[in-house]
């Protein structure tokens, strides 16, 4: 990925403000891992400015290019700061280095997300980690399998050429003598620097990538033996919560927390407009939080009722903008001979993870440990920093693997919360967020509104699209269909909630305007919506999902009647491609529908893991249904007015319909990212199916059911 695009990459994830302002050597990872050897690894460039060197002013780990240890027992670690939120990489990486080691996957550990140990790492986001992670651990594994079998040559002057490796093993087939990794590497550190390129394909005859392998450490996730971050304590450790004003932006006026003050064990922390309470449990510091009466003066804020006038009216200039033109929109528009023009809206929706913010901090001194779950650890590391004026050298953070995140723990908020109490009470702390306290101070999935102007001819050719996209984002902003004259803009807005980053970005947004807009059009010429979107469509491979979809589903078999309606929608991004397409059942005496079927083709380049990809189409879909149909953040005067399940409604098991994945494992095209993708088409699709039964067309998500 360029410079440029992958900076505009990641300026899409960052996070709009932040809740509070408060006024190991080498020799220690060597000792960490006792006797063995270390490959290291002179990344690519491509791969250091994923570690972020190219665009934040981290300084770099000295041990940056650490990336495995192989112990003397044979124990093969592969090392990374990306992390595990329930997308299952910790297997998929695993897989890669297990296949260039020639050792079963049992064999490898993956040590992730702890800030101390594992190379620098901007986060896990953006369906980055295999694109460029994957490549990576397996560069390193291939190098680290050449040195091996250097040493066993040399221990048996040998032509390396002639050995074998296999099981963990470097096999001499002449004298039939072996020597096992530990074997090799017992007694000794070793340190060996490469300069290597990571490939860009995998041999075709690997064993463990493109299997379906369950997740390595799914047992201790069933069993209850893995500790998530809200399950992390320490010795002496204290239970803490926090103060939270009455409403955004609100400043305290008044405090009296004589009452919690009384209470034996309870300390009382405030910093600035920060107060919170510790406690040698739980129960006493909720009790501790209510017998303290504070009151807060709250600005004049907007509401739901008024949001997008809000938005259009505020955009805000000192935020990069996007523009994409092609020919000329203006001239073309005038010779279409039909044009269309609609205007979508999507609202602020929340991230609702399994596990809320967590985080347990302890300090040594002026030395900071903080376990939290994040999907940047490093970025926290920093965060924490500033926060407290550490050298980041001086701050830790491990990254447990936590119940999941779609975006949305970008920002330490609770860490640097259970640090600064932590400081005060000089025991270590544990803050778990409530969901009320999740719904309400972590940011949302940004609203936008987006307009729509095209223009085609009679025999279904586009020639001219406008696209105008107004605070929500401009990922995928761009279309995928061929039009000569193109004007796509994104208008960055200030917005009256804390935003920032979601699965999939603004993708959804924009794929549901621009796949609403498509069927709109088809509609307007009466032409089949998929034969529509062919004519006009030069992506191959978006063209295979498509044509996969379509047959699996029976597209033209399909006959729509009063009580059943079809719809379709595809896309590409993060260079993956996606078809969905939907059947729903219709109640004409309530105007309801339900969704009965969804059949959805997604092909991301060569599969690594078939089981592990399932799952993150499947979690995808049905996290989309939340966004299509339910999910809506409403807010005035400052306050969330749903921060509960009772009230923000999400997919539940009654709602998922049948749901059929095609996989297309193209091995001739490097791997992408799938974390995002799939998400894209299911409210389009839903969208143009509502209207296909209904003949009014949903412009505004959520659509209800």
């Amino acid at each position: 990925m360029k410079d440029e695009t992958l900076l505009h990459e990641i300026r899409q994830h960052e996070i709009d403000g932040t809740l509070h302002w408060f006024d190991m050597d080498r020799r220690g990872f060597l000792q960490l891992l006792g006797g063995g050897l270390v490959i290291c690894v002179a990344g690519a460039r491509a791969v250091a400015q994923e570690s972020g060197r190219a665009f934040r002013e981290h300084e770099l780990p000295r041990d940056l290019a650490a990336w495995l240890h192989i112990g003397e027992d044979g124990r093969i670690t592969g090392f990374t700061g990306k992390v595990e939120l329930g997308q299952n990489i910790r297997t998929s990486l695993a897989q890669q280095i297990a296949e260039e080691l020639r050792v079963p996957i049992a064999s490898v550990t993956m040590l992730m997300g702890d800030t101390a140990h594992v190379p620098f790492d901007m986060g896990t986001f953006g369906s980055r980690t295999t694109p460029t992670m994957a490549p990576q651990l397996r560069a390193a594994a291939a190098t680290a399998r050449q040195v091996l079998v250097q040493m066993a040559a040399d221990r048996w002057k040998e032509d390396p050429k002639l050995l074998t490796v296999a099981g963990g093993r470097v096999t001499n087939p002449r004298t039939k003598h072996t020597l096992t990794y530990g074997e090799l590497t017992r007694g000794t550190k070793l340190v060996e620097t490469i300069a290597a390129d990571p490939p860009d394909n995998v041999d075709p005859g690997y064993q463990f990538v493109g299997k379906p392998l369950t997740k390595v450490n799914g047992r201790e996730i069933v069993t209850g033996k893995h500790l998530y971050p809200a399950d992390i304590s320490r010795p002496g450790m204290l239970y803490g919560m926090v103060v939270r004003p009455s409403g955004f932006e609100a400043k305290l006026s008044k405090l009296d927390s004589k009452a919690a003050e009384k209470l034996a064990g309870v300390q009382v922390v405030r910093d600035g407009d920060f107060v919170g309470v510790v406690a040698p449990d739980l129960a006493l510091a909720k009790h501790a939080l209510g017998a303290i009466n504070a009151e807060w003066k709250i600005p004049d804020q907007p509401s739901n009722k008024t949001l997008f006038d809000y938005l259009m009216k505020n955009l805000d200039a000192t935020q990069m903008s996007d523009e994409h033109l092609v020919g000329s929109v203006e001239n073309a528009m005038p010779i279409a001979d039909i044009k269309v023009d609609h205007t979508y809206t999507v609202q602020y929706i929340a991230h609702a993870p399994l596990e809320p913010r967590a985080a347990v901090a302890e300090w040594n001194g002026d030395h900071l440990t903080v376990w939290t779950g994040t999907q940047r650890p490093f970025g926290v590391r920093d965060q924490l920093a500033d926060a407290f004026r550490l050298d980041p050298s001086h701050v830790r953070v491990l990254m447990p693997d936590m119940g999941s995140g779609y975006g949305g723990k970008h920002q330490g908020d609770a860490a640097i919360e259970a640090a600064r109490l932590a400081k005060a009470a000089g025991k270590p702390v544990r803050v778990v967020w409530t969901r009320e306290e999740e719904f309400t101070w972590a940011y949302f999935r940004p609203a936008g509104i987006i307009t729509v102007n095209s223009g085609v001819q009679r025999d279904g050719t586009l020639v001219a699209w406008d696209f105008q996209n107004y605070n929500s984002g401009p990922a995928a902003m761009i279309t995928p269909y061929d039009v000569p004259n193109q004007r796509i803009q994104y208008h960055p807005a200030k917005s009256p909630l804390r935003q920032g980053s979601y699965r999939g970005l603004a993708a959804t947004a924009n794929h549901f305007a621009r796949e609403s807009h498509m069927d709109a059009i088809a509609h307007e010429l009466q032409m089949d919506p998929l034969e529509f979107r062919i004519k006009n469509l030069k992506d191959e491979r978006l063209r295979a999902v498509f044509e996969a979809a379509a047959e699996r589903f029976g597209w033209s078999k399909q006959k729509p009647s009063a009580e059943r309606a079809f719809g379709l929608a595809g896309g590409i991004e993060k260079g993956g491609r996606v078809a969905t397409f939907v059947e729903i059942a219709t109640d004409p005496s309530t105007k309801g529908f339900r969704l009965l079927r969804v059949v959805e083709a997604f092909e991301c380049g060569r599969v690594v893991n078939p089981n592990g990809l399932e799952n993150q189409i499947m979690g995808a879909i049905i996290q989309g249904l939340g966004g299509a149909l339910f999910e809506q953040v409403k807010f005035a005067d400052g306050k969330i007015l749903n921060a509960s399940f009772n009230e923000y409604r999400v997919p539940r098991f009654a709602d998922v319909p049948q749901i059929e994945i095609i996989i297309i494992d193209r091995k001739d095209q490097p791997s992408a990212g799938a974390g995002e993708t799939p998400i894209v088409g299911i409210a389009p699709a839903i969208a143009n199916a509502v209207f296909a039964a209904s003949g009014v067309r949903p412009y505004n998500l959520p659509i209800g059911g």
